[in-house]
């Protein structure tokens, strides 16, 4: 059973309050909507970041630095991060994701040289430190670029 599978207890819900149905039930005359002024008004509609009029808050702050439309973030994973994946010896971007060392599966992946690295691997990702190369190489593996 889940949280959202939970019957409700009966009673639990209240109905909707009824507007505009006389002084006695605190919601009469103005029907909760105040006096005067646009949101009093019927057909009253503004976007939610509307601000009155007032100049709105993403033209006010002032507009800085430069974004590169085509950069292209790597996601990281260290040579100590490969002991964690047990006794494969051919790691690919797949096999990283399947192990939870990736946090989404289509970005690239780089390879970097912090940690040791005590087996031979086969590493395939998109991109490598030359520090992570030479430490692969040096165990007996290889690294292929272009996952």
């Amino acid at each position: 059973m889940k949280l959202n599978e939970i019957p409700r207890p009966s009673g639990n819900k209240k109905g909707k309050p009824r507007k505009g149905r006389g002084p006695g039930t605190g919601n009469g005359k103005t029907a909760g909507r105040g006096h005067k002024g646009q949101l009093a008004r019927s057909g009253a509609n503004h976007r939610a970041w509307f601000e009155g009029g007032q100049m709105p808050i993403q033209r006010r702050l002032p507009k800085r630095g430069f974004k590169n439309p085509f950069s292209k973030v790597y996601q990281i994973v260290n040579l100590r991060d490969l002991d964690k994946l047990g006794d494969i010896s051919e790691i690919t971007t797949e096999v990283l994701w399947e192990h939870g060392l990736l946090k989404k599966p289509d970005l690239p992946v780089k390879l970097l040289g912090d940690g040791e690295v005590t087996k031979a691997y086969t590493v395939n990702v998109h991109k490598a430190s030359k520090s992570a190369t030479e430490a692969i190489a040096a165990a007996g593996g290889k690294v292929e670029l272009g996952a």
